[in-house]
């Protein structure tokens, strides 16, 4: 399929005016079937916007609006919108809590504009994108014995550790329970090949804060 054949609907969410003009025009240079249909500097501006639900939303990941970035990448879920997170932070916790929330992707704000499109192309696509640094910040940690899981099982993870039961989970991954139930058991087989147990849901949540998949409660 050429680009031209399949448009992708992009909005645009980030609080700060001159970053928000420049990246239209990055994307709109840089790849002909990306449609920036909203671009705005609020949450509640999205939800608002005439064009909204979008295919993709770039999601500041910064909005001064003191509302969990979960709490949006649930709502944008809800609405069948895959999100890309964008932030000038690259601690892996933080990237790996926006993946387990149901980020696709998950940018720097310093990556280039060809970076950022291929975020957007892969999430339009269903498909998880993080660039090469931060898949190689993201598991660093595989050193001290964590295992490495795939930003499904991260998800799968995060949302059952965080005391959500199987059918839930399945419901917000739109998933079949027996394919979150698959999920969850390769997680304990791969922590178990590990050595480390999670056999028990307690176990499991203690070990996905223990390894950034899951921020601790306050």
């Amino acid at each position: 399929m050429n680009s031209t054949d399949r448009r992708i609907r992009l909005a645009l969410v980030d609080d700060h005016k001159m970053l928000l003009g420049a990246l239209v025009e990055w994307i709109k240079n840089a790849a002909a079937e990306i449609n920036v249909v909203a671009a705005v500097s609020s949450w509640q501006e999205l939800l608002t916007h005439p064009e909204f639900p979008v295919e993709v939303v770039l999601l500041d990941l910064d909005l001064k609006d003191n509302l969990p970035v979960s709490l949006k990448i649930a709502t944008l879920l809800t609405a069948d919108v895959k999100t890309v997170v964008m932030s000038t932070y690259s601690e892996p916790n933080v990237v790996r809590a926006a993946l387990a929330a149901g980020a696709l992707g998950y940018l720097v704000k310093s990556e280039d504009a060809g970076m950022i499109v291929e975020a957007i192309r892969a999430a339009a696509a269903g498909e998880s994108y993080i660039s090469p640094e931060l898949d190689l910040a993201l598991h660093a940690g595989e050193l001290s014995g964590a295992p490495r899981l795939s930003a499904q099982e991260r998800r799968v993870m995060a949302l059952y550790g965080g005391g959500q039961p199987v059918k839930s989970v399945a419901y917000q991954l739109a998933i079949s329970e027996e394919t979150a139930k698959s999920y969850l058991k390769r997680i304990r087989e791969k922590y178990r090949n590990a050595g480390i147990d999670v056999g028990t849901k307690v176990g499991l949540r203690k070990r996905a804060i223990l390894d950034g998949i899951l921020l601790q409660s306050d």
